[in-house]
């Protein structure tokens, strides 16, 4: 229940924007008080007026009110309410959240405020799956932005994929679960590791893999969003590091391993780092050439350390919960659970990184997870929720707080 809630539902302009109105009557059911910012372009698709007689509270939508703004009415909008829903989210609204744009009353309350912000996204799918929105997604996760949805599925304009804004009954529950889930992780030391490594061969040569960094830093990034303390340790990446992180760069596996073992005891530790098995036993100290006539120089490898299975070690410095993952082109499953075995770490998230999948580099992910439990097969999501739905599971492990009513 929403008991004594205060939602702001902030409407774009957008064909699901008429889902607006239900929703506002299942809050409004489930006892929240609702108020409404409704965009230029969003009351091109509902009325003021149909709004304002289901929340029956005043509808705002002018940026430049004498009335309101004379009290600093975006402001006050912006922090009166416990949670900020935006329902439709538009492309363009994300956008301009984003850039960080306040040229309307709905980006600007958007901008001012100090509370949690949920989007709804709602678009055609291929305006979803372009590189522009992926972006400012990711950009908006990075700071804490929840999101749901969107769903699969017929458009307006006939086409089929993701981009349907979700049912008002999705929302209403996520809506229940950001406000019951607060910081569950705060006071909670996490270390994270991500991206790739590099072995060198020469000064100039290394040795590989195509891995992004984009999962294990959406992880990093949700972790923080439960307010856990969060070391990144990142191996060479393209991709931005997540604002308000303490993020360590480096190269090699022993680089990598070293510094996970700088930050002391944590609570948990998640592998998400692509690390090469091997590297160059005897590195040239000068670029090697290539001689006319000359076969190959042999490459002599060395095993490089075993990070997971070094923090999985049994020890007062242990951290609780142990995560490796597994990427793998064959046999997923089975290889995943013999990982875990082998490594003795507590949760394998396995995943196929074959050319196929399309995961390295990718936006989106499907992973199992394996632990002493069992196998759970998730469904293939974007990267940013696979990642959500991984620090919800490890707050719960942890020991998610129960909400005050539930524990009374």
């Amino acid at each position: 229940m929403l008991n004594g809630k205060r939602i702001l539902l902030i409407v774009a302009g957008g064909i699901a924007a008429f889902k607006s109105q239900e929703l506002i009557r299942l809050l409004r059911k489930r006892g929240a008080a609702v108020r409404c910012v409704l965009t230029e372009a969003g009351a091109e698709f509902v009325t003021p007026l149909s709004l304002q007689a289901l929340t029956e509270d005043r509808v705002y939508s002018d940026m430049f009110s004498l009335t309101d703004e004379s009290e600093m009415g975006h402001i006050q909008l912006s922090r009166d309410a416990d949670l900020l829903v935006v329902a439709p989210a538009t492309a363009n609204l994300l956008a301009r959240m984003a850039a960080g744009l306040a040229d309307d009353l709905a980006s600007t309350v958007l901008l001012a405020t100090d509370k949690p912000v949920l989007a709804a996204p709602a678009m055609n799918v291929r305006m979803w799956t372009h590189a522009a929105t992926a972006a400012n997604v990711a950009t908006l996760r990075g700071r804490g932005v929840a999101f749901v949805g969107p769903n699969e599925g017929v458009m307006a304009c006939n086409e089929f994929g993701p981009g349907r804004m979700s049912e008002p009954e999705e929302i209403v529950a996520a809506i229940e679960a950001l406000l019951a889930k607060g910081r569950p992780l705060a006071g909670k030391r996490a270390l994270v590791t991500s991206g790739p490594t590099r072995e060198a061969i020469d000064p100039v040569r290394y040795i590989s893999n195509h891995s992004s960094g984009k999962q294990g830093h959406a992880i990093a990034t949700a972790l923080a969003c439960l307010g856990a303390e969060v070391t990144l340790v990142s191996g060479p990446v393209a991709i931005a590091d997540p604002p308000g992180l303490k993020v360590v760069k480096v190269e090699s596996a022993d680089e990598m391993l070293a510094a996970c073992l700088q930050p002391g005891a944590v609570d948990v530790a998640v592998c998400a780092a692509a690390v090469a098995d091997w590297k160059a036993a005897r590195p040239a100290s000068a670029k090697l050439k290539k001689k006319p006539g000359a076969a190959p120089p042999s490459l002599e490898l060395a095993p490089n350390p075993d990070i997971l299975a070094t923090l999985s070690k049994a020890g007062p410095k242990r951290p609780k919960l142990v995560v490796g993952f597994a990427a793998e082109t064959e046999n997923l499953v089975a290889n995943a659970v013999d990982k875990r075995r082998r490594k003795g770490c507590d949760w394998i998230v396995a995943n196929d990184v074959s050319p196929a999948a399309g995961t390295f580099g990718g936006e989106r992910n499907t992973v199992h997870l394996v632990s002493a439990g069992g196998v759970e097969e998730w469904p293939t999501l974007a990267k940013e929720e696979v990642a959500a739905r991984l620090a919800d599971r490890i707050a719960d492990h942890l020991g998610r707080p129960r909400p005050a009513a539930a524990a009374e």
